[in-house]
């Protein structure tokens, strides 16, 4: 129950994070919400589109040709994926990092992945999470490493929560 309890009050926090005026929007229409990830040493400030529903979810940044620097997108789930679940580049251009979130915001796992230059996306590789996930996050590829996050550190939504005191 209390694993419920957590993943419930953490969709909760982060569907608040998204919503109103808080959260600007791009030229495609998605939201976008100031967040950091936090690691044991530094907080890096970075800017994220969502995408919470299954149709934005499925274009994400496919036909992109540029992403700027500390900013991505955060795939939301309503309920958590299997270690199997993946994504994949299919009309991707641009080389990507994928981190795997839990639901305090812990990144599981780190992937890289490559465009798919096939026409056809049944050729396209997946690249799977490894670990459940709740939520996940592409940035430009070298992202993660340039700045020493690994799994373990976590994503925190919300300019004001990113702040040190």
């Amino acid at each position: 129950m209390r694993n419920c309890n957590a993943l419930l009050c953490s969709i909760a926090i982060l569907a608040g994070c998204s919503g109103g005026s808080g959260a600007a929007e791009t030229s495609t229409g998605l939201p976008v919400v100031a967040a950091c990830f936090v690691t044991g040493t530094s907080t890096i400030d970075v800017s994220l589109e969502l995408a919470r529903s299954p149709q934005e979810r499925r274009k994400g940044l496919m036909g992109r040709e540029s992403l700027a620097a500390n900013s991505g997108m955060l795939f939301q789930y309503q309920e958590p994926q299997s270690p199997d679940h993946g994504f994949w580049m299919f009309q991707t251009l641009i080389p990507l990092d994928i981190a795997y979130l839990g639901v305090n915001g812990e990144i599981g796992s780190i992937r890289q992945m490559k465009p798919c230059a096939s026409t056809n996306g049944a050729r396209c590789p997946s690249y799977p999470a490894g670990v459940e996930f709740i939520s996940a996050v592409e940035m430009n590829v070298g992202f993660f490493e340039a700045n020493g996050i690994t799994p373990g550190d976590r994503l925190i939504l919300g300019e004001q929560s990113c702040k040190t005191p």
